[in-house]
């Protein structure tokens, strides 16, 4: 583990730190001797310097902030916000008696979790979700306007952790980056497939592709007892060859289920809506087809349904507008 290299902060616990920076005062009677030539400390060198010098030297370095740089934003942690607690004393005394060109390391107190919980508020702040293609709404002209897809990115906690402990055993610091993986969003607008659009007053189905109109259909929406809904919806529902059901309506009141077949009133595709009780179906009765002539639904000739049924899928934008 790199917390155990000699170039390493040896992570000890408090009491292990306070006993080895006893050793920091020199022995009665004993003139201080210089640091020998070439030593460093937490990668500071301090080769010549007495031990008040080195002490506080050292102590200026391991007990400046950690600064964080992510792109244009910057910020600094405390070394004890960080958890840590450095053994500068300790280390001083091990550097006095080092031999020339030695590299000490520093001993550091450290609270448990601490540097964890610091790491863990970072993934909170700076992470953040892949963003999917979809659609916003509609334009003058009645087309789909979509959002473009953005990728998100993750903090990776354990590869984050290890740069700030790489940092804190540092005495001249360079900004710590933290460490990210790229999301990628699951809808793209090349994969977002097509958004439907259908102008109720004008009888008309438009479907989009890519932001392309790729086919106008003809269709028959509800009555005005019984209009179609307006708004952004989604499909919900697909069935092939679908069974007709009577719905609770006073319409409808004594009729029976219709099996799939020729007669069946949603003729051989269904594409319900997420309004209840609405959707995209064929129609046996062509003739009404231009005209307000459902209890809601949106019909459309068979062929029609049938090519439709191809390209949606659930969760595949309608949106209703009354032009």
């Amino acid at each position: 583990m790199q917390w155990l290299r000699r170039s390493a902060i040896r992570l000890l616990t408090v009491p292990a730190v306070a006993a080895v920076a006893c050793a920091a005062a020199p022995a009665a009677g004993r003139a201080p001797q210089p640091i020998a030539l070439g030593v460093t400390v937490a990668g500071l060198p301090l080769g010549g310097f007495g031990s008040e010098e080195a002490r506080a030297s050292l102590r200026r370095g391991l007990d400046s902030p950690v600064t964080f740089q992510l792109r244009s934003r910057r910020w600094s942690a405390r070394t004890d916000q960080l958890g840590a607690y450095l053994a500068v004393d300790a280390a001083v005394a091990e550097a006095l008696s080092a031999p020339p060109g030695a590299d000490v390391d520093v001993a550091a107190a450290v609270v448990p979790g601490r540097l964890a919980a610091y790491v863990a508020a970072l993934d909170r702040r700076f992470s953040r979700p892949a963003r999917d293609a979809r659609l916003t709404g509609l334009d003058a002209r009645l087309r789909p306007v979509v959002a473009p897809e953005a990728a998100g990115r993750k903090l990776l906690r354990g590869a984050t952790q290890a740069a700030i402990a790489r940092a804190l055993r540092l005495a001249q610091r360079e900004p710590v980056v933290p460490v990210f993986r790229t999301t990628a969003p699951r809808v793209t607008r090349q994969n977002l497939g097509p958004i439907i659009v259908i102008h109720r007053e004008s009888k008309g189905l438009h479907v989009y592709e890519h932001g392309r109109l790729v086919r106008r259909i003809a269709i028959a929406t509800g009555q005005a007892r019984y209009p179609t809904p307006l708004g952004t919806f989604t499909v919900a529902d697909m069935q092939l060859h679908p069974w007709w059901y009577p719905p609770d309506s006073d319409w409808a009141r004594g009729r029976h289920p219709v099996p799939p077949g020729p007669g069946n009133p949603l003729g051989t595709r269904w594409m319900g809506l997420s309004a209840w009780g609405v959707g995209m179906h064929g129609t046996p009765d062509a003739a009404s087809i231009g005209y307000s002539a459902s209890h809601g639904c949106i019909r459309m000739r068979i062929p029609d349904a049938e090519w439709l049924y191809q390209r949606v899928r659930i969760g595949t934008p309608v949106v209703i507008v009354s032009a």
